[in-house]
C-alpha cells in the first residue's frame, strides 16, 4: 500500500485513538507490575477545555505514555468535580430563563434539575480531552458526587466530628451575596480597588463635642454599637465613659477603651460594627457589644437599614453619603485605595458575616503534612514554592466546610430539638435517630422529628479525598485496589491551587492512610499571551484549543504548548509554536517516506560510509536518552522535549538519512536499512510521549504489527554506554562538511560536481569520518599535506586548514578582490571590538554576558582574518 505522500493529522488521530481503546491499552488492573498512577485534578463538570487543561493534561499524558513503555502499569484516573458553586449558579440561570425560582423548589426537585443539568452538560471536558490523545483509564472515570464518592465524603465528615476536630461555631465568615454562601478564606481574591475614605463626625451624647471616624464603608454605621479609643490617648481622655450618637439612626453607642486601637493611625477613633468586621467582632465580644447585622443575604439592607432598606448595598452607600453630607456630618472624602476580597468563583466583593457554620480544625492536621514537603518525602516542582507551602501551613486557620447551597453533599447533622446542643452527627439518618434518642433520653423521639442540615459541604472537602476515594480507599481502606495504586506517583496541577487542594490532599492522606498521596507535585506556570496577559475569556486572548486542534493536529499543539513550558514558569503561548510542532510532525513523516521510498538489495555488501554513520548516531541517540531521562527525572519537560526534537530534526533527518541515502538510481543494502528502521523505531518510541498519533501511524506503516506489538505499548529503550570519542569527532567532520557546502555556494560550483579537498591536520583529528566527508561534500580525492596549497580556496575547523583547489573554476582576480574586502572590513571590525575591550571602566562595569560576548566577537573575528589571508596566500 503506497504511503501517504501528506501526514493528515485528521485522519490518523481519531483512527489510532479508537484503536487504543478498542485494545483496552488505557486500562490498568491490579496484577504483578510495578504501578504508576496519576489522578487526574477533576475539572468542574461545568467546564470545557481552555489552555491551561491542555497544558496540565499534555504533561499528565506524557509521563503515563513514558512509564507505559517503561514497562509500568500506568493508571491515570480521569473524573469531574461537581463544582458546588459553579454548577448551581448555572441551573438556577437555566431554571430562571424557564421562569422557575430555585426557592419554590424543594430540595429532591431542585437536585434533579441539577442531575438532569450534569448529565446533559457534565463531562465534556473529557471528551475533548480524548481530542488531545489523553490516555486516561476512561473505564475508572469518577464523578466527586457519584454514591461511592458522597458516601466517602459523609464517613470521613462523621470521623473527624467525632475525633473533636469538626465542630459547630457562630462565628465571622466571607458572604459571597451572589452565590449566597460562605467561602473559606482560600476562595477570596484581594484585589487593590480605588475607593473613598470617608471621615464622619459623630456627635458625643450631652456634649457639643464630636468624635471624627473614618471609613470606607460609610452603610456600616447603621450597624455601629460602639466607638473606640485607645486609653492612653490623651486628646480623648475627657470622652472616657461618655457615649456617641451615630448619624441618621441616631442610636446613642458607649465610647469604650481598648489599646488595639492605633493612636498613629487614622483620626484614632474606631467605629465598631460587630456584625461586620472580624476585628471589630472580636472586641465587642471582648468588651460585650450590640451585634447589629444590616444585610440580607444578597448584601441588600434589611430593616435596621431603616429608610433604605431593600436596597442594594454600593447604591446604599451613594445614598447615605448624600444623606451625610447634607447632616453637616461628612466633612472630607479622600481618594483611598485598599485591598478588596472579592469571591474566587463569582467575582463579587465578599461581606464579612455572622453566622453559624461548620469548620474543620486544621492545626493538627496540617503538622504531617509541613513534615512530609519540608523534609522531601513530598517533592514540590519547581521548590520555589516550598517556602510558600510552608509559611501558609504553618499559619493555617480553620477551614469553614458548610456552603448554603443544594448541590453537594449534604452535611450528616441532625436537629431535634431547639437548643444550640441539640443535634447529632451520623452517616445516615437510622443512625442518627439512635444517636439523637441516646443523646436526648427521649426513647419516644420519632424520625420525622429530625431536621438534617440543609447545608451542603464545600467542594473541596471532598476532593481533598481524590487520590483515595477513587480506589474506594475511604469506604474499603483494605481493598486489592487502594493497596496497589496508592500513594500515587506524581500530581500534575497550577500553583494558585496549592493551598485549595494539594495541602489538603496531603493531610488526608496522613490522616487516612498514613502515607502521603503522592511522591511528587508539579506545578505547571500560568498560560499567558505575548503581553503576558493571562489567557481568559472575558479579554478575548484565548485561542479555542479545539480550533488548534483542528488545525495543527493534536501532535502539533502538545509540542507547541511543551517547548517553553518549564515547570512553576509561565508559558508565553504564541501560535506559531504549534506550527513548528506541525511542521515537525511534517518532516518525521517525510523522512520516514524517504526511507520506505529505498530500494533494499540482499546482495550488496555496507558501504564503510553507512557503517559510520550508524556508529554515530547510535552513540549520538544513548547519549541523548541519558539527557532525557535526566531531564524526565527533574520535570524538565520542556527540556526532555527538546532534547528529543533536537535529536531527531538534525541528527537523524538532517544528517544520519543524508550519510547512509543511496546514490540516486542505487539501492540500499539491506544491513544498512534493517538498522536504519530500528534506529527510526528507537525514535519512535522517545517520541511517542509528546507525539503519539504521528509516532504510532509511522510505527504501523513500519510493517505489519498485530495488537500486541503497538507503540503505546513498545519496550522504551535501554539505557547504554556510549562512545563520547565518535561524537566528538563527528562534530568535527561536520563543520568540515559545512565549510565545503559553504564554499560550493558562494563560489556556485554545483554539488553534482565533484571537488578535490586537501588539509593540514594540524588537529591530528582522526580519519574515521573521511568517508562520509567524501560522500556529504561529493568529493573527488581527499589527501593529508604539510604545507598550505597554493592556488586554493580555504577554510578552518579548529586548528585544521582545508583547501579546495579551484584552478580554472572561478576568476581568481575577482576573488582575491573579494577576499581582499572581507579582509578589510573585518580588520576593521576586529579594531572597535579591541578597543572596547582595552577600555578598563567597561570591562569593569559591564555585565559579565556582555564583556563576555564581546570576548566571542574578538575571537571570530581573529579566526576569520586569518583564513581570509590563508585563502589570500593560497591565490597569489
Amino acid at each position: 500500500m503506497a504511503i501517504a505522500s501528506q501526514y493528515d493529522s485528521k485522519k490518523v488521530e481519531d483512527k489510532w485513538y479508537n484503536y487504543w481503546m478498542e485494545n483496552k491499552y488505557f486500562h490498568s488492573e491490579v496484577d504483578e507490575r510495578e504501578p504508576y498512577t496519576i489522578v487526574i485534578p477533576p475539572p468542574n463538570v461545568t467546564g470545557v477545555l481552555h489552555m491551561g487543561h491542555m497544558l496540565n493534561n499534555t504533561i499528565q499524558d506524557v509521563l503515563v505514555r513514558r512509564s507505559r513503555l517503561k514497562g509500568y502499569n500506568a493508571c491515570w484516573v480521569p473524573g469531574t468535580d461537581h463544582a458546588s458553586i459553579a454548577t448551581e449558579a448555572k441551573v438556577v440561570a437555566k431554571l430562571k430563563a424557564e421562569g422557575i425560582d430555585k426557592n419554590d423548589l424543594s430540595r429532591e426537585e431542585f437536585l434533579q434539575h441539577a442531575w438532569d443539568w450534569t448529565h446533559k452538560h457534565g463531562g465534556i471536558i473529557l471528551e475533548q480531552l480524548k481530542k488531545l490523545g489523553a490516555s486516561c483509564d476512561w473505564d475508572r472515570t469518577k464523578f466527586t458526587m457519584d454514591e461511592n464518592m458522597s458516601a466517602s465524603v459523609i464517613k470521613v465528615f462523621v470521623d473527624l466530628y467525632e475525633k473533636g476536630l469538626i465542630y459547630r461555631g457562630y462565628r465571622m465568615v466571607n458572604w459571597d451575596p451572589v452565590a449566597k454562601t460562605t467561602l473559606s478564606d482560600e476562595e477570596v481574591i484581594h484585589i487593590e480597588k480605588q475607593g473613598n475614605l470617608y471621615y464622619l463626625n459623630y456627635k458625643v451624647e450631652d456634649s457639643d463635642d464630636v468624635l471624627t471616624i473614618a471609613t470606607t464603608r460609610p452603610e456600616t454605621i447603621l450597624g455601629d454599637t460602639a466607638i473606640c479609643i485607645n486609653p492612653n490617648d490623651e486628646r480623648f481622655s475627657h470622652l472616657k465613659g461618655k457615649k456617641a450618637i451615630v448619624p441618621i439612626c441616631n442610636r446613642v453607642i458607649p465610647i469604650i477603651e481598648d489599646e488595639y486601637v492605633d493612636v498613629e493611625f487614622g483620626t484614632g477613633c474606631l467605629k465598631v460594627t460587630p456584625a461586620h468586621d472580624e476585628n471589630d467582632k472580636m472586641l465587642g465580644d471582648k468588651h460585650n457589644l450590640e451585634v447589629i447585622d444590616i444585610l440580607n443575604d444578597d448584601a441588600s439592607l434589611n430593616s435596621h437599614g431603616m429608610h433604605y432598606e431593600g436596597k442594594d448595598r454600593f447604591q446604599a452607600r451613594k445614598e447615605i453619603v448624600k444623606e451625610l453630607k447634607e447632616m453637616g456630618v461628612l466633612t472630607k472624602t479622600e481618594e483611598h485605595i485598599n485591598k478588596v476580597g472579592t469571591s474566587e468563583r463569582t467575582g463579587a466583593v465578599i461581606e464579612p458575616k455572622l453566622s453559624d457554620q461548620w469548620f474543620l480544625k486544621m492545626k493538627e492536621l496540617a503538622k504531617p503534612a509541613i513534615d512530609a514537603v519540608v523534609g522531601d518525602e513530598i517533592n514540590l516542582v519547581p521548590d520555589k514554592f516550598l517556602n510558600t507551602y510552608k509559611h501558609w501551613m504553618e499559619n493555617v486557620r480553620d477551614w469553614n466546610i458548610s456552603r448554603q447551597l443544594l448541590w453537594g453533599q449534604q452535611i450528616p447533622a441532625y436537629f431535634y430539638g431547639s437548643g444550640k446542643e441539640d443535634f447529632v452527627v451520623a452517616e445516615n439518618a437510622e443512625e442518627a435517630l439512635e444517636k439523637a434518642r441516646e443523646k436526648s433520653g427521649n426513647a419516644d423521639l420519632k424520625a420525622e422529628e429530625l431536621i438534617q442540615d440543609k447545608d451542603a459541604l464545600d467542594t473541596w472537602f471532598s476532593s481533598w479525598l481524590w487520590p483515595m476515594s477513587v480506589f474506594n480507599g475511604i469506604l474499603e481502606p483494605e481493598n486489592e485496589e487502594i493497596k496497589y495504586y496508592y500513594p500515587t506517583n506524581d500530581l500534575v496541577t497550577a500553583p494558585e491551587i496549592l493551598f485549595f487542594w494539594v495541602a489538603r490532599m496531603i493531610m488526608a492522606g496522613y490522616e487516612y492512610r498514613g502515607e502521603r498521596p503522592f511522591k511528587n507535585v508539579y506545578l505547571t506556570g500560568i498560560v499567558r499571551d505575548k503581553q503576558r496577559r493571562k489567557m481568559s475569556k472575558s479579554l478575548g486572548n484565548s485561542p479555542d484549543p479545539l480550533g488548534l486542534i483542528d488545525k495543527y493536529g493534536a501532535d502539533g499543539v502538545r509540542v507547541g504548548m511543551l517547548l517553553s513550558s518549564p515547570a512553576g514558569n509561565d508559558l508565553m503561548f504564541e501560535e506559531d509554536l504549534c506550527k513548528q510542532g506541525s511542521a515537525f510532525s511534517n518532516k518525521i513523516w517525510n523522512a520516514f517516506r524517504l526511507v520506505k521510498g529505498w530500494e533494499v538489495s540482499e546482495e550488496k555488501e555496507q558501504d564503510e560510509t553507512s557503517k559510520i554513520a550508524i556508529d554515530w548516531y547510535t552513540a549520538r541517540f544513548r547519549k541523548t536518552l541519558t539527557e532525557i531521562e535526566d531531564h524526565y527525572s527533574k520535570y524538565r519537560m520542556s527540556d526532555a522535549l527538546m532534547s528529543t526534537y533536537k535529536l531527531i530534526w538534525d541528527d537523524y533527518c538532517s544528517w544520519f538519512l543524508e550519510m547512509v541515502k543511496p546514490a540516486y538510481g542505487q539501492p540500499i543494502d539491506a544491513k544498512t536499512y534493517k538498522a536504519v528502521i530500528e534506529i527510526l523505531e528507537d525514535n519512535l518510541k522517545i517520541l511517542h510521549p509528546f507525539m503519539p498519533f504521528v509516532t504510532e501511524e509511522i510505527w504501523q506503516e513500519i510493517t505489519e504489527r498485530n495488537a500486541s506489538e503497538a507503540l503505546i505499548i513498545a519496550k522504551w529503550p535501554e539505557l547504554k554506554d556510549y562512545n563520547e570519542e565518535i561524537i566528538n569527532e563527528f562534530a568535527l567532520a561536520s563543520e568540515v562538511i559545512a565549510g565545503i557546502r559553504k564554499i560550493r555556494k558562494e563560489k556556485n560550483i554545483s554539488f553534482k560536481n565533484t571537488i578535490d579537498l586537501m588539509v593540514m591536520n594540524n588537529e591530528k583529528a582522526s580519519e574515521l569520518f573521511d568517508p562520509v566527508i567524501l560522500k556529504m561534500g561529493n568529493i573527488d580525492a581527499f589527501s593529508y599535506v604539510d604545507k598550505q596549497v597554493e592556488g586554493a580556496l580555504s577554510f578552518r575547523v579548529k586548528s585544521n586548514e582545508y583547501f579546495i583547489p579551484i584552478a580554472g573554476s572561478i576568476d581568481v582576480e575577482a576573488e582575491i578582490e573579494k577576499l581582499e574586502e572581507e579582509l578589510k572590513y573585518n580588520e576593521g571590525f576586529l579594531k572597535s571590538v579591541e578597543k572596547k575591550l582595552s577600555n578598563e571602566r567597561f570591562v569593569n562595569n559591564a555585565p559579565e554576558k556582555v564583556v563576555a560576548i564581546e570576548k566571542a566577537k574578538k575571537a571570530d573575528a581573529e579566526a576569520k582574518i586569518e583564513a581570509i589571508k590563508a585563502s589570500l596566500k593560497s591565490l597569489k
